[in-house]
């Protein structure tokens, strides 16, 4: 079976989507009513602009959808989705891809992600560390022992977790999981605990957002972030996407489902090749490949 899957915060790049624009009427009309939503030039920023604009969370999130969703809709017949995933911010884009969520409904909830999730940071200052080379229970149970806000965030390979919370916890929690074995755990250049509790006002924001969009059939199964394995219920697909700010991204586990229901073929639809790269160190035997035009 043929499964895409669509990255997250950290695959933007300048000059993200400028070829599609050039080359594509279609992609060129979806890039200008973008900025007509967003109402600013996020085309502007995307093409020409630093990695320090791109850097901006009411950018880079639109900025990695808008490529990755612009890009599936060029795919057009070539594009068959059997399943679907994608990586935190990247489900948005799966859900517009697979047909659950309209183009504009879908960059406007990302928009309002964007900009709540930025709101929650400057409440408290928090952050993410990545832990290499420990199994998932050791993490999680040093997380446990810790006083203050720390939790596994990220589940991205076996061997490769990133965890969320409070800075000094977050300090405490690399100092002791370097002692427990760890090759590193290393703070991240991120302005805030995603994935954690402290994600909580700007859950309770997106929900409300969230519970005011329609939700259709899919084409195709998705595979959640929160809870690792196939939906299709439109309204089951809306509840877990309203957990996910404050929820793990099981995403081990999700590729880890899709292939024991199938999946052997596995595309990358946006920009960058992060989750390629995961998915050979998640599993070898299927292939994993970037969507082109």
């Amino acid at each position: 079976m043929k499964a895409y899957i669509f990255p997250g915060q950290g695959a933007q790049f300048s000059g993200m989507g400028v070829d599609l624009y050039e080359k594509f009427s279609e992609a060129q009309e979806l890039f200008e009513k973008a900025n007509k939503i967003l109402g600013f030039s996020i085309t502007d920023i995307m093409f020409e602009g630093t990695s320090e604009e791109l850097k901006q969370t009411k950018v880079t999130q639109p900025a990695i959808f808008l490529h990755s969703t612009i890009l599936a809709k060029i795919l057009g017949d070539n594009f068959k989705p059997e399943m679907v995933a994608g990586h935190s911010l990247g489900e948005f884009s799966a859900l517009v891809a697979n047909g659950v969520l309209t183009f504009e409904d879908g960059l406007k909830l990302v928009s309002q992600r964007a900009l709540a999730m930025q709101k929650a940071c400057e409440i408290q200052e928090s952050t993410m560390a990545a832990v290499l080379g420990l199994d998932d229970t050791v993490v999680e149970e040093t997380c446990a022992s810790i006083d203050g806000i720390v939790v596994a965030a990220n589940y991205n390979c076996p061997g490769q977790l990133v965890i969320s919370g409070e800075i000094s916890a977050i300090d405490k929690a690399c100092e002791l999981l370097m002692e427990k074995g760890a090759r590193r755990a290393l703070k991240l250049p991120v302005g805030g605990a995603f994935h954690s509790p402290l994600m909580e006002p700007a859950r309770e924001e997106l929900a409300e957002a969230i519970k005011n969009t329609t939700f259709s059939e899919p084409i195709c199964p998705v595979y959640q972030n929160v809870v690792a394995k196939a939906v299709t219920n439109p309204e089951d697909i809306k509840q877990n996407l309203m957990k996910q700010l404050t929820s793990p991204v099981r995403w081990t586990q999700s590729i880890q489902q899709m292939i024991a229901d199938g999946g052997t073929e596995f595309i990358e639809v946006g920009p960058g090749k992060v989750l390629q790269g995961l998915m050979r160190k998640i599993d070898r035997s299927v292939t994993a490949s970037g969507a082109s035009v």
